[in-house]
């Protein structure tokens, strides 16, 4: 693939560049001032990215200040087709002007009954045609407490395992399956827990201390011991539950081997394979659905982000032999939103008709291709990861303790210096993975090769500028 070479043939920034350069300053505005006295504690993205935002337009945002951004968030990643897309504005207004109730609760319509033959449509066809759907209440952690409900219910067993920095919501029962030590702490023992942490392949820092096929190899055979020893401590388990890609652990992809061992394994041992694509479905990777790149079938797949054309919705898509449950096992007010669905079968059509998947997967190329030139120069890129248009790269100290692969810790202080400083400059990205160290880039779809190279740009200048000032 081509890459256009202006942009990455000189990364590095000289000092005189910046007083050329149109730099933001962050003073709080009023609407930000107040948002800080009245909003909860717990709010989060308002403390790295202080904007008060007013318009969306396509992959852009404009602030109450008449700043536009690039956002590179997008909802995280819920607007596939980006701010305000027209079909999605249309479809809203066709809502409207046809006076369709606006909540249904589980009552059908021709609406939902459209946006259920478009999703079962996307989806491989040894999976829809034997899948059951359930509507969920508007966000993807509830889809994943519908997913383990329906799993224990099905089995009879009340264990579920889960990865290492795995991510699949904040609600009790999902929060139960994080990674994440933070949220968890405060609450001492969740409610019901019954989960079994397993080492994600994670191939940059394996948790083995090996890595390549020699890492997936012993990931997989622990695995398959754990459930296959009598004496393993853990006891049969109704699901195993995994990202494709792990997005706020870091976009780490996993190795599509170690998928398919995956799913051979539960397969075997009777255990319901739950993939989590809330964050990586709808073209996202390059594939319609990320379990896609590993050709494998899973038993369970929860929806959420993209779903609903940027509105709340989320679903739960299973195989028929789960489907054990009894009437009103899982219910919610707000699972009716026919808005969202008129919305999401607008971004489902539009994703088949123009190959966004395909676009994604060319845009992610060139991005990343990007990204590996500008590493050449600055060692501080540890590692440039992901699927498609879910990128990440991993900020890394070279002058810290190496482990044992070689590789120098993360640096989350020089990750949360280069996110400042892309904001300065118009652009909007998000941290994650191991201590914040994990720049992500997760933008619309729709992102043009030009603007993927104006990303570039913003990056490679803030990237200069951060480790000025370090």
């Amino acid at each position: 693939m081509q890459v256009v070479s202006s942009v990455v043939e000189n990364p590095t920034v000289p000092a005189s560049a910046e007083a050329a350069e149109t730099l933001y300053r962050f003073d709080e505005s009023p609407l930000l001032a107040r948002q800080k006295r009245q909003e909860s504690n717990a709010r989060s993205y308002p403390r790295r990215l202080p904007l008060a935002l007013k318009r969306g337009r396509g992959i852009r945002v404009e602030d109450v200040e008449g700043r536009w951004f690039i956002d590179c968030l997008a909802g995280a990643g819920t607007l596939a087709l980006g701010h305000n897309h027209p079909v999605v504005i249309e479809a809203i207004r066709q809502v409207l002007d046809d006076e369709l109730p606006l909540h249904t609760l589980d009552l059908t319509t021709p609406v939902k009954d459209r946006f259920v033959q478009d999703l079962f449509g996307l989806l491989p066809e040894a999976f829809s045609r034997e899948a059951k759907i359930q509507f969920c209440g508007p966000t993807g952690t509830d889809a994943v407490e519908a997913a383990l409900k329906l799993v224990r219910t099905a089995t009879g067993r009340s264990t579920v395992l889960s990865f290492q920095g795995g991510y699949h919501g904040m609600s009790q029962g999902a929060l139960g399956l994080m990674g994440n030590l933070g949220p968890k702490k405060p609450l001492g023992a969740l409610l019901g827990n019954g989960v079994q942490f397993l080492p994600y392949p994670y191939a940059y820092r394996c948790p083995f201390g090996l890595g390549g096929d020699a890492g997936v190899r012993v990931n997989l055979n622990y695995l398959e011991n754990l459930l296959k020893d009598p004496e393993s401590g853990v006891q049969p388990p109704a699901a195993v539950i995994v990202e494709v890609v792990q997005g706020e652990g870091g976009v780490i992809p996993a190795d599509l081997d170690w998928l398919r061992g995956l799913r051979r394994i539960t397969e075997e041992a009777g255990v319901a394979l739950i993939v989590d694509e809330i964050q990586s479905g709808f073209g996202r990777t390059g594939r319609m659905f990320a379990f896609e790149h590993a050709g494998i079938l899973p038993d369970v797949v929860v929806l959420s982000k993209a779903i609903g054309g940027s509105l709340p919705l989320a679903v739960m898509v299973y195989r028929e032999w789960l489907d054990k449950w009894l009437p009103g096992a899982h219910a919610g007010t707000f699972r009716g939103n026919q808005m969202a669905m008129a919305a999401g079968s607008a971004v489902m059509r539009y994703l088949r008709e123009h190959d966004l998947p395909g676009h994604a997967a060319a845009m992610g190329e060139r991005l990343a291709e990007h990204l590996r030139v500008l590493q050449r120069d600055f060692p501080q890129l540890g590692d440039i990861r992901g699927r498609g248009l879910m990128l990440g790269v991993e900020i890394v100290d070279p002058r810290g303790v190496a482990d044992a692969l070689g590789h120098p810790p993360g640096d989350g202080k020089l990750a949360s210096a280069i996110q400042h400083e892309c904001l300065r400059r118009g652009l909007i990205l998000e941290l994650g993975g191991r201590h914040g160290c994990v720049v992500r880039f997760l933008p619309p779809l729709v992102i043009s090769a030009e603007e993927i190279d104006d990303v570039v740009q913003r990056f490679a200048r803030a990237l200069q500028a951060a480790l000025r000032r370090a």
